[in-house]
């Protein structure tokens, strides 16, 4: 059986039964994962499956699609870090305009219920669900005390008194405050995907990049940074990376360009991860191609100073 499902309909995934929890985790900070990690927990005492759900695309972008939240986390990198937390299963359920009118009870006697069999559903702080964000986890143990689950609700996930949240990680990536948001996420802030051509500017200019893409979604970035690149051999690899829609060659779709210190290589294909270690600069758009390449050389010659720092310290 896949592990991976996107239907809410259908035969029961969880014929045993299951622990389930529920959540955008976007981002996958340290709250979401405290949540993941005590559902796996409570599953494995049962012996039954440990089911994460979450939507694609994440409801905020789908009520607002001329101006959608940034997304901290592609979609397949927190598939995967979801599986690595321990989950069984994963409903990547597609959020759209017949799914947004369910209303919370039918959600539980579909999914909860139906499709996953679920035993216990647990959800963080204030999470609300179904049609007009009318299900909260009052109404889960109301259903669940009738129809013979449980239901319940984590503490808010606090770190120095403060609750960490995606919203606190966007602002603090906004900030360039990267040491702040690795805190909230517990893990240095990174991109990744697979290597996708581009136009190839970079390498008439002097500055080959491996460009990733966003399958449509916004960033919670822009601009210039200094940067590693993982995933090149078996070290980081230095590296300057441009966040943007690349206005001085009318560029229109964000896209990530990370030029790599010192290396020829071709990785059309592969799969990198471009960590984020300090804002540079703006995005600004330049009059000609000479000037932006005389920028490119400041940027890159500042990024290296920089890592050149981190390696030492």
């Amino acid at each position: 059986m896949s592990r991976l499902f996107r239907d809410v309909e259908g035969g029961s995934r969880c014929p045993h039964g299951s622990v389930v929890c529920i959540g955008a985790f976007d981002g996958l900070h340290l709250g979401h994962q405290a949540l993941v990690r005590h559902t796996v927990a409570r599953a494995r005492a049962l012996g039954v499956e440990a089911v994460v759900l979450s939507f694609e695309p994440l409801p905020r972008e789908f009520f607002a699609p001329a101006a959608p939240p940034p997304r901290l986390l592609l979609t397949h990198a927190k598939a995967e870090r979801l599986f690595d937390l321990g989950a069984d299963q994963l409903g990547l359920l597609r959020f759209d305009r017949r799914f947004s009118s369910m209303s919370a009870e039918d959600f539980v006697r579909t999914v909860l219920m139906g499709r996953l069999s679920a035993r216990e559903v647990w959800v963080g702080p204030e999470f609300r669900f179904g049609k007009g964000r009318a299900g909260d986890i009052a109404l889960l143990q109301r259903m669940g005390a009738e129809h013979g689950f449980g239901a319940g609700e984590i503490e808010p996930f606090l770190l120095d008194g403060v609750r960490v949240s995606s919203t606190k990680i966007r602002e603090a990536l906004l900030a360039g405050d990267f040491d702040a948001a690795a805190e909230l996420l517990g893990r240095p802030y990174a991109i990744d995907g697979h290597v996708v051509p581009g136009k190839r500017l970079g390498r008439t200019l002097g500055f080959p990049t491996a460009n990733l893409r966003f399958a449509g979604k916004t960033p919670a970035l822009s601009g210039i940074y200094a940067t590693w690149v993982h995933g090149v051999g078996d070290k980081p690899r230095a590296s300057v990376s441009s966040l943007g829609t690349r206005p001085t060659v009318a560029g229109v779709e964000p896209l990530l360009e990370a030029h790599l210190f010192d290396f020829n290589g071709d990785l059309y294909g592969q799969r990198i991860e471009v960590e984020f270690v300090a804002k540079l600069r703006d995005e600004l758009k330049f009059s000609d191609l000479p000037a932006l390449t005389a920028q490119m050389h400041r940027d890159a010659e500042q990024a290296r100073a920089i890592l050149s720092q981190e390696v030492f310290a």
